[in-house]
């Protein structure tokens, strides 16, 4: 358990009271409940339709009853598998090229097509020249230009549940998500290992997944609640240019929990193959410095 501070307006609350009532957990519709009685009689023109809906009681379940009718189908041979912990699965295409574009769209009177024109037969120098303007003056605490947000990546990746919980709190981003899965495995800390107890740790996670299973075949719901903080899950996560400098600044910074910080860093390594002008300047805080000093020498 933990305790949680919320500063939230009359709408959201009202979409929370109905979701946590829809969802199959007691625990929730309780707490749904609980909330509604201390929050009712604040706004109560405002905070109506708090009673679950059928659309939110149902349309996840019935999707999960035929995912599992396709899964058997089609994966019955290969299985599902694991996967790697960050796979770049979409981005925009010429996604340089399209950034540039808008910078170009946003400092002149030229139609996008044009601009996009522009972009494409402009040199590689020239490009660069570009993307050097937009950043000449960036500091480490300074948000991307706007212009980044035409860009968007998205990424599958596996995660542990200490690691999943800070993730989340990056809020302009979708990010969705799968159930915790034993089937995954877990992180086991460098710590863990570099005091020699890797052996004892896993079986203690051996010991959970008895526990688990045990409990899944008469309680499904429940069962989750015995995993640790090292099980993983799959995500989707998908935002764009200008929100990866942000989540990056400050999960690939040195400061950072080591587990976050390494997948932020294989993010951003992935996402800088494919669009290095736009993600020029991306980097930890820690790190700023440095690259900008290696972007501009001569400033």
């Amino acid at each position: 358990q933990t305790q949680l501070g919320m500063t939230i307006n009359a709408r959201n609350l009202e979409l929370m009271l109905r979701r946590l009532a829809a969802l199959p957990l007691a625990e929730a519709q309780e707490y749904s409940k609980k909330l509604y009685i201390v929050t009712g009689d604040i706004a109560p023109s405002l905070i109506r339709y708090t009673e679950a809906t059928d659309y939110d009681r149902f349309t996840r379940l019935n999707l999960q009853r035929q995912a599992t009718i396709f899964s058997k189908k089609y994966f019955q041979q290969s299985g599902v598998g694991r996967s790697p912990a960050v796979q770049l699965i979409f981005v925009t295409p010429d996604a340089d090229i399209q950034a540039a574009a808008a910078l170009l769209f946003s400092s002149s009177n030229a139609s996008h097509s044009q601009c996009l024109r522009q972009a494409h037969l402009m040199t590689a120098k020239e490009k660069k020249d570009l993307f050097k303007t937009a950043f000449q003056n960036l500091q480490a605490h300074d948000a991307a230009l706007r212009e980044l947000e035409n860009i968007d990546l998205q990424f599958e990746l596996v995660m542990s549940a200490s690691c999943f919980a800070q993730l989340k709190r990056h809020r302009m981003a979708t990010v969705i998500t799968q159930d915790y899965d034993p089937g995954l495995g877990v992180t086991i800390p460098a710590a863990v290992s570099a005091i020699g107890q890797q052996k004892r740790f896993l079986e203690i996670i051996n010991k959970t997944h008895d526990a688990y299973e045990q409990i899944r075949k008469k309680a499904p719901l429940a069962a989750p609640y015995v995993l640790t903080n090292a099980h993983r899950k799959r995500v989707l996560m998908k935002l764009n240019a200008r929100e990866l400098y942000h989540l990056v600044r400050l999960r690939s910074d040195g400061h950072a929990q080591w587990d976050i910080r390494r997948l932020s860093e294989e993010m951003l390594k992935k996402a800088k193959q494919v669009m290095p002008l736009t993600l020029m300047l991306a980097s930890g805080k820690d790190c700023f410095a440095d690259l900008y000093k290696k972007t501009f020498p001569c400033i």
